[in-house]
């Protein structure tokens, strides 16, 4: 084969990752770490990302334990995950935060499933917007003949049907874990 999709399988590839950090910090009504990546804690006059400044167990499937390694962050860290986009109220008693889980409505449920969908979809378009740029530096090729464009474009289809067929199991399986009850 004459074309190198080397670039145009680790941007695939991409795509996948990409939409496992965007579903990993989608709740789930069980306790997960993940749904804390985004929070940055103000420490020492610097933003800092949660896990930096503390531990985060998981000691019960509902519930996040936060400790600090500074017990000075304890109050920075309550308030990072007051103003974040979470909606969980963190439980302070002066040497770790406790953050409780809610139960999630049926409604609730079915509402990240859609976004999870919509989520996998952004992850296909991205994985066909590769795929565009593949053919498109394929036809560009002038090395190489009739038959080897053919043969390039077939597998650059064929990467592209294998990324979005996973996209669709990563989605499937974030789907499974929000509606189990």
């Amino acid at each position: 084969m004459v074309f190198d999709f080397t670039s145009t399988k680790e941007r695939m590839q991409g795509a996948q990752e990409a939409l496992r950090r965007e579903l990993a910090e989608i709740r789930t009504g069980r306790a997960n770490p993940r749904i804390l990546d985004r929070v940055e804690v103000e420490y020492y006059g610097a933003m800092v990302p949660l896990n930096q400044v503390a531990s985060i167990s998981v000691p019960e499937a509902r519930l996040l334990l936060i400790t600090p390694f500074d017990k000075n962050a304890l109050e920075a860290i309550v308030t990072a995950i007051n103003v974040s986009d979470l909606g969980l109220n963190p439980a302070s008693d002066g040497n770790i935060v406790r953050l409780a889980i809610p139960q999630m409505t049926e409604e609730r449920r079915k509402e990240l499933a859609k976004d999870v969908k919509a989520e996998a979809e952004k992850a296909k378009v991205a994985v066909r917007n590769v795929r565009r740029d593949a053919m498109d530096a394929i036809k560009k090729d002038k090395d190489m003949t009739e038959d080897q464009v053919h043969d390039a474009e077939d597998q650059a289809q064929k990467l592209t049907d294998e990324n979005t067929k996973a996209i669709d199991e990563i989605a499937a399986e974030k789907e499974k874990e929000l509606l189990k009850i």
